[in-house]
């Protein structure tokens, strides 16, 4: 995923019109199934709001496609580097991502996430399309989905089901993990093109 077209509202807001237009979907309906209100909704398609995590997860959920496609600009081609201070965090209540990377093969969509959880903080999700991974790089998190709970460690890695309800905890500092989530490619509502994996000395 990239910034170089603007920030993260500019891309949400032509990303959510379009996705919301080609469903079909009126701002009142997609309200009614995201549990975003309608100002807020107008907001986001205008520009002018300030999207969370929450709220583009919920969004995700409600128009069945994945993140990346309220969130991407433009496919990369050839070498990709992307350097953390260039991207532009997505903060939630707990965690904050980093969309670094979109890879898309014929049947595949991988989005990759630098996600740091912030110590004692609770991250829920109702659940949304796709499988969610996670592999715990530094410090310890707390894994729900479904009422069952594990703890990871640093190495530990973690997968499910993402449309499950789920939630992370930071358990006695930080953490800092990498994201990936992956779909079937048909789940997309930009046009199939296929993308570069990150360069391995990312």
């Amino acid at each position: 995923m990239s910034n170089d077209g603007g920030s993260i509202q500019e891309m949400l807001a032509t990303n959510l019109k379009r996705a919301r237009t080609l469903r079909g979907l009126s701002i009142s309906e997609l309200s009614r199934r995201s549990r975003i209100g309608k100002a807020t909704l107008s907001q986001l398609e205008s520009g002018s709001g300030n999207p969370t995590i929450e709220t583009v997860f919920s969004l995700s959920r409600a128009l069945e496609i994945p993140v990346s496609d309220l969130l991407d600009t433009r496919p990369p081609g050839g070498l990709t580097v992307v350097r953390a201070e260039d991207v532009e965090v997505l903060a939630g209540e707990g965690v904050d991502l980093r969309p670094l990377q979109r890879i898309e093969t014929r049947d595949t969509i991988l989005e990759v996430y630098d996600q740091q959880f912030r110590a004692g903080c609770r991250q829920e999700s109702l659940g949304h399309v796709g499988t969610e991974h996670t592999v715990v790089q530094s410090g310890r998190l707390s894994v729900q989905v479904d009422g069952r709970e594990v703890e990871l460690g640093p190495g530990d890695y973690v997968g499910f089901d993402a449309s499950r309800p789920h939630g992370y905890l930071a358990v006695g500092g930080p953490v800092r993990s990498v994201l990936l989530l992956h779909y079937r490619a048909d789940r997309g509502v930009h046009p199939g093109t296929p993308h570069s994996a990150p360069s391995p000395d990312h």
